[in-house]
């Protein structure tokens, strides 16, 4: 990834990776505003995200392939900032995806444990996203059916499956987090509406702000809300690689940069 502009004179840089799937990619501009209104240094976000995303496994989506967030990018782009990252910050979210794809929660939980690895051996503060199992336990039968024909009609788990495997795998998380001194952020089931895969987006703030919170951030100094204008022009942009049908696509990185050295980089 191309190093970005200088930073002012005097200043530190603030490095905040973040890793998820469709919650982060529907609230990118509204993480980033969060985070750079929070920040009192130039903020360089690095998100590995998308519709659908894997950590241990390519994902595809309609014709859209991604390949994992494990196998993708961001953690040369890490390595490649070097010490011009400053400090070094991640949010880790969305981790029950997998499990739809028939993946075991020891198999999640080890693929979370080696991101989550990555980030710590770079000195990252690391916070991480438990699963909503309040969400996840009013779902019956009925709406499961329905979510599941929505969104991922070739899950092979039953409801009670979900249910069991949800909970064995927060169960785990938990225990990564406690053993490695960890963060946790709690997802409430009020956050979330019929569909319980993502939370409403006005709660997604609140996530991005638990996050902030968790890795020792001031209050904002400045509006947290993304203008439409910055909606529209972070989401019309594609990570660094992804494949539509047969074309391979690269989009060089990053995406967007400000006047006070900040960026941010799509993987």
């Amino acid at each position: 990834m191309p190093r970005g502009p200088a930073e002012p004179a005097g200043g530190h840089r603030l490095t905040a990776v973040v890793l998820g799937a469709s919650n982060v990619s529907r609230g990118q501009a509204r993480l980033n505003a969060v985070i750079r209104g929070r920040s009192a240094a130039p903020v360089g976000l690095l998100i590995a995200a998308g519709h659908g995303r894997s950590y241990g496994a390519n994902s595809r989506v309609w014709i859209r392939r991604l390949p994992s967030i494990l196998g993708c990018g961001v953690w040369r782009a890490l390595d490649r900032e070097g010490s011009d990252r400053g400090r070094l910050v991640a949010l880790v979210t969305d981790i029950g995806n997998d499990l739809l794809y028939g993946s075991s929660p020891a198999q999640v939980a080890a693929w979370v444990r080696e991101a989550v690895g990555r980030l710590v051996d770079r000195g990252a503060t690391v916070a991480l996203a438990r699963l909503p199992l309040e969400a996840v336990r009013r779902v019956g039968p009925v709406r499961y059916r329905a979510l599941k024909t929505l969104f991922v009609p070739g899950c092979p788990l039953s409801i009670e499956g979900i249910h069991s495997a949800a909970a064995e795998l927060d169960g785990l998380i938990g225990d990564l987090a406690a053993a490695a001194g960890l963060s946790t952020i709690d997802q409430p089931g009020a956050w979330y509406g019929f569909d319980t895969l993502h939370p409403r987006r006005r709660h997604l703030d609140t996530l991005w702000h638990h996050a902030c919170d968790a890795w020792g951030l001031p209050p904002a100094r400045c509006s947290t809300r993304a203008s439409l204008r910055e909606w529209s022009r972070l989401g019309r942009q594609g990570a660094e690689v992804r494949q539509l049908g047969r074309r391979m696509c690269y989009t060089p990185q990053p995406i967007r940069r400000y006047a006070d050295g900040g960026w941010v980089a799509l993987y």
